[in-house]
């Protein structure tokens, strides 16, 4: 194993401190991903809140572990809070997710992303049309979907962690996690899951739980990603459609342990 590299153990233990702690994890998410979103924060062990008015957004950021924000359904007045959210986490060293959903799509959301990425989030998770439109190439995404592979943004990626100094994660088939030094590929999931609206949301989610407890950010984004992965490669035996999936996801995720962490983490 490369030195670096996330080991099966690392996973469980990342896993195991996010049961124990139950950290509150703070989204300002799209209507579309909040109770998934939700869910899946609470399968993993962790405490959501899903808080986007302006008057409290900054004040509640500031009691979280961990801040996430999704700019899937903006308005002005989400927007704002996102960005008084976002100052409060960076000002007080609270680890803060960027999911630029649609990034590219149009001005405003191109804007919108810019701005949050001023703040310096901790992490950023998207697919490969999003990272490579974040970090300025042109990506062939479909508004939230990509048509960009992981690897086509390996690159990009690198280039967008060491300018912002962000661990930044390129999920896919094969997910990419990378702090500009070190790089790691993630194997797991379904394609069935890519049938289920906002999993790349509840991914994001996910790697709030983890940046919460684990200092190390890198190992954080690599262990959330894993373990959602194998959850939802689990959940896919004998499912016979997205519906299924959605919600044995959710069971399996619950039900994860250590054995099964460690025979089926896939990280090289």
């Amino acid at each position: 194993m490369v030195p670096g590299t996330p080991a099966p153990g690392d996973v469980w233990a990342a896993l195991h401190s996010v049961r124990r702690s139950g950290p509150l994890v703070h989204n300002i998410t799209n209507y579309v991903a909040m109770d998934l979103s939700a869910n899946v924060l609470l399968a993993a062990g962790a405490s959501p809140a899903m808080v986007h008015a302006r008057d409290e957004a900054a004040e509640f950021a500031g009691i979280a572990g961990a801040l996430v924000v999704n700019i899937g359904t903006l308005s002005p007045e989400w927007v704002a809070a996102m960005l008084d959210a976002a100052t409060v986490a960076r000002d007080r060293g609270i680890p803060w997710v960027l999911d630029p959903v649609a990034v590219g799509a149009t001005s405003y959301r191109t804007r919108t992303a810019s701005d949050l990425l001023a703040l310096r989030p901790a992490v950023i998770r998207g697919n490969a049309s999003e990272i490579l439109a974040l970090a300025g190439a042109a990506g062939r995404g479909k508004g939230v979907d990509s048509t960009d592979s992981s690897s086509d943004a390996v690159d990009a990626a690198g280039e967008l962690a060491t300018k912002t100094g962000a661990v930044v994660a390129v999920t896919g088939e094969i997910d990419v996690v990378t702090d500009g030094r070190r790089s790691v590929q993630v194997a797991g999931g379904h394609p069935l899951m890519a049938r289920v609206t906002a999993m790349g949301c509840a991914a994001s989610a996910v790697t709030g739980a983890f940046a919460a407890v684990v200092d190390d950010l890198f190992l954080a984004t690599a262990a959330a990603l894993a373990v959602l992965g194998l959850a939802g490669a689990r959940a896919a035996v004998d499912a016979p459609g997205p519906g299924t999936l959605r919600w044995r996801l959710l069971d399996e995720l619950h039900m994860l342990d250590e054995a099964t962490v460690l025979e089926g983490t896939r990280i090289s």
